[in-house]
Parts: C-alpha cells; structure tokens; sequence
C-alpha cells in the first residue's frame, strides 16, 4: 500500500499522532539564541536524531523533519545556500531517527516575505522557492509534506500548489490564527479552509498562537464544511516569562486533558507544537488511542471564499447576489482606464457594491485590444485589498480565467463553461485550482430553443466535470436569460430550465437578470417581476446590480413569491407609486479634499498621484494635505488595523499609498519650511537571538506614513550594537522588538547597557509576547502595535518632549 493511501486508510480507523515542538527542544539541548535551526541542527545531528527519536518512541505516527525554516530566502539571510542539499540532509537524519518506525513529513513554513498581492514576492517566485525546497524534501525521502503555521492565504496556496505540481504525497496545511480569530493577513478559518482544500490538500488545520482549548471552536466551527481530515498541533499553553526563561505553562496532563477535547470536535490529526515534549506526546497519544476519530461528514460543499470571506451557498437565503458592474460594456472610462492599465475606477465599482451586500463580484475586463489576461491579473490583485467578497472570474478567453484563478487568494467561480470545445478544456483547469463554474447550456449551435435541448447539454457537461473529479456541489447552472423583446417565449424556457435543474437535477442556478429587460422600458420592475418568478422556480443567484435588488425587501419578495402567475402588475401592487423611480446609488465623493483621505483610506496607489495634482491644482498647497488630510487619513488606517476592521494588507496599501503622496508631493514643500520642521527620529531593533522583524517592519512603515524619521538597525541586534547607534545618531526614541520571550529578556539588557552609559533616551517595546506590565518593569513605554507606536511619537511632538539627556 502506498504511503498516501495508508494515511487515508489509518484515518478511518483512529486518530492520527503528530509530533511535539523542535525548536524548543534544541533550545533546552545547547542550541543558541539567534542561530538558524536547520543549521544547527546539521552541525549537532545527533541531537536532532535524538529528539525526532524520542517523540516516535512517545507514540508519534508522524514526525515533522526539521526543515521548518529550509527555503531559499530564509537560507540566505544567514548565507546559506545548496537548499535542495540542505534538505535532503535533515530529511535523511530524520528517517535514520526513526528507522521505519514513523512517518517523516518535510515541513515547509513561511518564507518571511508578503507574496502578492498582499506584498511584493511574485506569486511565482514564491511558488518557486517552495518547489526547490520540496525538491530536496522528497529527494531525502519524505513520506509526506506539511505546511503549517501561514498567515499569508497566498504563500500557503503558493506552497500548496508547488507541492502538488511536484510530488503525488500527502499535504497538510496548517494556518495559524491569533486570538481574534484571524491571521495577521485577515484570513478567517472558513475562508481558508474553502480554499485550501478546493485546491488539494489532503488535510487542513490550525497550528501554534494558541494552546488547545484555543483551537477547539476553529476545529468545531469548520467540521460541518471539511472535505478533508482536520489538523490541530497547538502549543503547550501560552508561554509567560519567568526570571529570564521562558515558560509554557500547560503540562502534559493538561495538554492530553484539553487535546482530547479537540478530537471530540472533529479533529482527526493532532499534535504539539511550541513548548511540546515527548511527554506531551505520550500521553495525547494515551488520551487518543481509546477515541474513535469523527468522519469527514461532506463529499463536497458549494462554497466560494476571498482572502476574507466565505460563502457558503448553500447557507445563503435566495437570491445570492452577484455583482454586475465590474464590467467595461458600455462603460468607455472603465474601458479607457483598463487599456491603460488603471483599476481606480475599477475599484470604486467593487466598493460601491460591496455596501449593497451581494454575496460575489463579478469581473469582466473584456476591451477590444487590451491584454486582457494580464488586466484580469491586475483587476484581482487590486480588488483582493480592496473588498472581502468572492470573485467570479468572468471572460469568454479560457487562458484568461486559467491565468486569474492560479493567483486568485480564495475559491473563485468561473463565469462560464460551456459544451464548447474550447470550453471543456477549463474543467481540469477547474479541478486542479477548486474553483466552481457557471454551467452555461451553449454547445456552439446557437440558443437551444427547447428545455430537453438544454437538459441534454447540462448533463453533457456534468458528465465531462464527473470524470474529472468534480461534482454538482461544484456548479451552477445559467438559466440562459434572452430578451423579452426579440423572444418573449425564451422567458419562460429559462424558467422551466431554473425549476428542472434545480428541483430534478439538483444543482444550484443563477440568471443573468438584466438580460430579461434588455431594449424595453420601465427596466427596474420587469427585472423585479421576472426576478420574484424565478425564485419560486427555485432560484438560487442572481447577476444584477446590487442597488435594484434592494428594492425587493424581503417581505415583498415573499409577498409576490406566495402568489402564482407572479408578473408586473403584482409588482405594482407591492411597490405603489414606484414603476417610474429610479434607485439612487450611493453618493458620489465630490470634494477633492475627500476624494484624497478616501484615497489613502483605502489603499489607493493609482489615483493618488492624480488626486494630488487636482488638489494643487486648486489651491490646497503641500504642507495641508500632508498635516490635514494624509496623516489624519493613515492614523485612521492604524484604527481599523487596531480594531481588526482592517488587516495587514490593507495597512501596507495604505502606508505605500502615504509613501507615494510624500514622494509627489516633497517638491512642493518650500525648502525653508522643510529645513524648519524637525522630524522626531527613531531608532529601530529586534533583540538580540530573535530573527523575526515582519512586526518591527509593519510599525516602521507606518511611522514613516507619518512623517516619522526612522534607523532600522535589523533583526538578532545585541545591546552593544544598539547603544553604540544611538550614541551615533541621537534618536528621540528605541524601539525595541521581540516575537520569543526567550528573547525578550534582552530588551532589559539593551535598557540597562544604555542607562550604564548614562543615556536617558526613552525606550518603547511591542512584539507578540510583550506586555504593558513588562514594558514597565524594565523602564520602558508599551506599543501593542504600529498604531500606538504613532500615539506615543505624536506625543512626544505635542509635548516638545526633550528625549535626549546625557550626563557627563
């Protein structure tokens, strides 16, 4: 039996044990603070054999080869090379360890870098760095791969589809979520899940931020939903500073005791991870052996996701709205804009909808002359930040929708397949990203003009998406809307095609609804009428203008659906005085002060520039949109990344936005006003021993945005090194970060070296498992994050706070 089908097959029969934590462990065993696990390890391999061989002698069915951090970017900040090599070693010392006795998983974690569009690593480089450390992975005999502990949704479908276009194994994905219950990123556990096991991992779950009772309502909350076996490989606790050790407070009784609690969930595979033992291992491995593991309870599940949402169809109440105005027919400035290569417009469209609640967006980009694949790839890195509803990928152009749906960050809906040849050569294509498809009943002959004539190009389709591996959950049928006006007849066909495929073939239907009032008058009620039709007909989604579907109120809906021979004149009776009036839209920004803060409130790299010059133009001046409108608008930034409204994405767009205002804008700043303004200078460092600075990078980003000066001294920075830069460049304040609290305990180092020389410069501290009370214990201010940092800088300028003093 090959490995893969022997994971399947011990699912279905008990719990599956993973390891405890590695790194801790080599910790406890010499290794030193700041050096780079793999390497280390590669130089002491019997003590990493050791401890791989001790966690399978406690009972672990699968032991994660330590390889965690082995990829081609994290191997060069500490000047490494040859990964492939590096890999395959540490996969060999692992499988030496256990000698048959337990699987040995490669582990592939983050590559400390933002993949787009959430960052600046092309979606394939990061595809490709992942490929060479599965390369070597398999090359030293991996069983099978896990990627855990993702917080980008990107990098972890990035990982996930290099190791699937590399090697036929196993693949877990493991994402980690803070206590909001969401990655740093945004994502939630329902979108990840959609997507990740829409695009073929073979378990899906949660690792490290949290101990187990942490994890069980994630674990609980995505049971209904999974179509694979659920992960959860927490930490012993969370971990609190004593003297100068770190401590993880949750024993292995408690973590057997709690663990148990996570199978009882739903969870089908569950290990340790930071601050996990043998011991913690032997006895979940106790804990479990009586408990039968819960079955996967669904096949499949008609859900779509973005980066930040899920939508669950079959959950949603008819109609499921899908956005229509994301499309450049009859529309020549989104035309004008697309060919030059803009999505501000584009954009504005997107959010403009999104305040009307559909549940997806459609997008079309379709312009004579365009490129139109590559403005597809632009349309979904610019809406992926900017809205949280699912896409629907929209183009009659196959490689365009193949193309958008490997960088699309969710599950998309294809907009459409067809029994056309060229179409069904999108069904792998579908299957291989987990997307689902519109299912339009077109075979290339024209209109099919009779119901059995469509019935027969459904099933045609089905039966081609069935041998590829999908199923009904994964369609939606096109009712196929044509004009009253050139056919009246073709109205009621598409209604007995809703009812048909709905109610007989079983599969969820959308209509394109404007289509039904194409060339007639009074628009709005006819698409009202012929919309409440079609919901008794059993309707599922709707592609419509999402502010005509908010005059069906949902008493009203239900009024005219209870009715039979539902049509106009109920329409009339429902909305009175209402056939002539037109909806209003949301209203339109028109002051250019507004159109600026919105700019930047929303991350608008493309238009800033543009909005700018408008405001010169009309007499603002530099220095007030800059103290009026762009810092106020990044502060406001800071505040819904604070209050979790906003994510990391968001809070870069914005900062880069910020960044491009200050740019354009420093020419028309008089120089004797610069040379005036004092900016307040800090001076920036992670520990010493801590290699982690995605935080301490976040909070200089957005200190800059606001006019901040800021040194950035690095990460694994010793105390001597940052008392000798702030004796050479005098800053107002340090900051201090660290992610470890094994690392922490240097912050007071560094503290207490700068007071021994007799520097009194004030010192802020922030990172993961920094604490107010801590801050204070050492002599220091508190940050929890890049907005109070902002706070507390603002202060000191308010204040005209002296922050230097040196005593001779």
């Amino acid at each position: 039996m090959k490995t893969k089908e022997k994971i399947i097959s011990t699912l279905q029969k008990r719990i599956i044990i993973l390891d405890g934590a590695t790194g801790t462990e080599l910790s406890k065993r010499g290794m030193p603070q700041g050096i780079m696990p793999e390497a280390w390890a590669l130089e002491n391999p019997g003590i990493l054999k050791a401890i791989h061989a001790e966690y399978q002698d406690a009972g672990a069915d699968i032991v994660y080869a330590c390889t965690f951090g082995a990829n081609r970017i994290k191997l060069a900040e500490y000047g490494m090379r040859n990964v492939e090599e590096i890999n395959r070693k540490l996969l060999l010392l692992a499988n030496e360890a256990v000698n048959n006795r337990a699987l040995v998983a490669g582990d592939i974690g983050p590559t400390g870098g933002f993949v787009k569009p959430f960052g600046k690593l092309e979606f394939e480089e990061a595809v490709a760095v992942f490929k060479e450390q599965i390369r070597g992975l398999c090359a030293g005999g991996a069983d099978l791969l896990v990627i855990e502990t993702m917080m980008d949704i990107q990098e972890a479908r990035a990982a996930l589809i290099a190791a699937k276009e590399t090697t036929g194994v196993f693949v877990m994905v493991t994402m980690t979520f803070d206590q909001s219950g969401r990655t740093l990123f945004g994502t939630d556990p329902l979108s990840a899940l959609i997507t990740l096991q829409g695009l073929g991992a073979d378990a899906v779950g949660v690792n490290c931020a949290t101990g187990p009772e942490g994890m069980q309502a994630i674990i609980k909350s995505l049971k209904p939903f999974a179509t694979v076996p659920l992960v959860a490989k927490p930490n012993a606790g969370i971990p609190k500073l004593i003297g100068k050790k770190t401590v993880f407070t949750m024993g292995p009784e408690s973590f057997a005791k709690e663990a148990k609690k996570l199978i009882t969930a739903g969870a089908n595979i569950v290990g340790g991870c930071c601050g996990t033992t043998p011991c913690h291992i032997r006895l979940l491995k106790d804990a479990a052996s009586a408990m039968r593991p819960q079955a996967v309870v669904r096949k499949s599940v008609s859900a779509l996701s973005s980066a930040r949402k899920a939508v669950i169809i079959d959950a949603q109440s008819p109609p499921l709205v899908i956005g229509e105005k994301i499309n450049p027919t009859g529309k020549k400035s989104l035309q004008q804009e697309l060919l030059a290569g803009h999505f501000s417009l584009l954009r504005v469209l997107a959010t403009e909808q999104e305040a009307h609640k559909p549940a997806l967006l459609d997008v079309n980009v379709g312009v004579p002359h365009i490129d139109e694949k590559k403005a597809m790839q632009g349309a979904i890195e610019s809406l992926a930040g900017a809205v949280t509803l699912p896409l629907v990928i929209d183009s009659a152009n196959p490689c365009v929708i193949e193309a958008a749906l490997r960088i699309y960050p969710g599950r998309a809906l294809i907009n459409s397949i067809s029994a056309e040849k060229e179409k069904l050569r999108l069904l792998p294509i579908a299957r291989k990203y987990g997307a689902m498809f519109i299912l339009l009943p077109l075979s290339g002959k024209g209109i099919p003009s009779s119901l059995s004539e469509r019935k027969r190009i459904i099933r045609r389709v089905f039966n081609e998406a069935k041998r590829r591996g999908l199923t009904k959950d994964d369609i939606i049928v096109d009712g196929l809307v044509m004009s009253m006006a050139s056919n009246p007849e073709f109205a009621s066909l598409t209604l007995k095609t809703v009812e048909w495929a709905r109610r007989v073939f079983g599969v969820h239907t959308v209509i394109g609804l404007s289509n039904v009032s194409f060339g007639l008058p009074n628009r709005q009620m006819i698409n009202a009428a012929y919309l409440a039709m079609a919901l008794r007909k059993g309707l599922t989604c709707a592609i419509a203008d999402p502010l005509i579907v908010r005059l069906l109120r949902k008493k009203m809906i239900q009024k005219i659906v209870s009715r039979k021979g539902a049509g106009p004149e109920i329409l009339r009776d429902c909305f009175p005085g209402q056939s002539q009036r037109q909806i209003k839209p949301l209203k339109k920004i028109a002051r250019i002060e507004d159109k600026i803060y919105q700019a930047i409130l929303e991350g608008n790299r493309d238009s800033i520039e543009a909005l700018l010059k408008e405001g010169l133009a009309k007499g603002l001046g530099a220095y007030r949109i800059i103290e009026e409108l762009v810092i106020p608008a990044i502060m406001k930034v800071g505040d819904l990344f604070d209050k979790k409204i906003y994510f990391l994405p968001q809070l870069i767009a914005g900062a880069e936005s910020v960044r491009k205002a200050f740019s354009y804008l420093k020419p028309h700043i008089k120089k004797d006003f610069v040379r005036s303004r004092k900016k307040h200078l800090i001076l920036m460092a992670t520990v010493k021993g801590d290699i982690h600075d995605i935080g301490k990078n976040i909070v200089i980003l957005i200190l800059e945005s606001n006019g901040f000066k800021v040194v950035d001294l690095g990460k694994d920075v010793s105390a001597q090194k940052i008392v000798a830069a702030a004796l050479r460049y005098r800053p107002d304040v340090v900051g201090l970060s660290a992610l470890m609290t094994t690392t922490m305990v240097r912050m007071k180092e560094v503290i207490a070296l700068a007071r021994k020389s007799k520097l009194s410069v004030k010192f802020i501290v922030g990172g993961a498992v920094v604490s107010a009370p801590y801050a204070r214990s050492i002599g220091a201010e508190y940050a929890r994050n890049a907005t109070d940092a902002v706070r507390f800088m603002k202060g000191l300028k308010k204040a005209k706070v002296q922050a230097w003093a040196s005593k001779s």
